[in-house]
């Protein structure tokens, strides 16, 4: 039995269909956040980018949104010493430090709903940044 690609290909080397089937589908990376030098980090907040769907944890305009959300990055076009600030579930982070991929991740389990089940996914316990008054950021940050 061959092995999976993830486990085989580099993260650069994948086609861009590879690519975007390890994304697991949490929402985590369109999340509002907040990062400084402390050995956290990176802490996230409850409120979410516009574009997200909240229940889905799906981008709304996934092919426009560089274009409508100034602070969308393209994580294929970081170099992997920026990835510091992925979630440490997120796959991309996981095989660029040489892990692999969870139990849950939907290519391992077969399964999308596992990323919810395994309380990875923000879905359901989030709300849109429209709803949320800037200085009330802080508040939201989520606890895990």
């Amino acid at each position: 039995m061959s092995r999976p690609y993830w486990e085989t290909l580099a993260l650069e080397d994948m086609s861009d269909a590879e690519w975007e089937s390890l994304c697991d589908g949490c929402g985590r990376c369109c999340l509002l956040r907040f990062e400084d030098d402390s050995p956290e980090g990176v802490f996230y907040t409850r409120a979410a980018c516009r574009l997200l769907d909240t229940m889905t944890c799906r981008c709304t305009d996934y092919d426009n949104r560089f274009a409508r959300v100034s602070g969308c990055l393209s994580i294929r076009r970081l170099s992997r010493d920026n990835y510091g600030w992925l979630p440490s579930t997120c796959a991309y982070r996981l095989l660029a430090q040489g892990g692999s991929l969870p139990w849950w991740h939907p290519l391992v389990s077969g399964d999308p709903a596992t990323v919810v089940e395994a309380g990875v996914s923000v879905a359901g316990r989030v709300v849109c940044e429209d709803n949320v008054h800037p200085a009330e950021l802080e508040w939201l940050v989520l606890r895990d």
